[in-house]
């Protein structure tokens, strides 16, 4: 199993601030806060989006 990293890590590993994230996932920033804060949130259609965005593997990054 690859290590995993936490959501925000991967966001800011990517160089997003968080409105520039949400903006280009097409959420507000306040989702992607909650998101943040409890990753088993995300459903695996938006894991697509947030893996797609940020440019890291879905399975590099911990959706608990």
């Amino acid at each position: 199993m690859p290590i995993q990293i936490s959501l925000k890590a991967a966001r800011v590993n990517a160089g997003l601030t968080l409105v520039d994230a949400a903006k280009a996932m097409g959420i507000s920033k306040e989702k992607l806060i909650k998101w943040e804060r409890n990753s088993g949130l995300v459903n695996p259609i938006n894991q697509k989006v947030i893996s797609d965005t940020y440019k890291i593997p879905i399975d590099c990054i911990f959706f608990g």
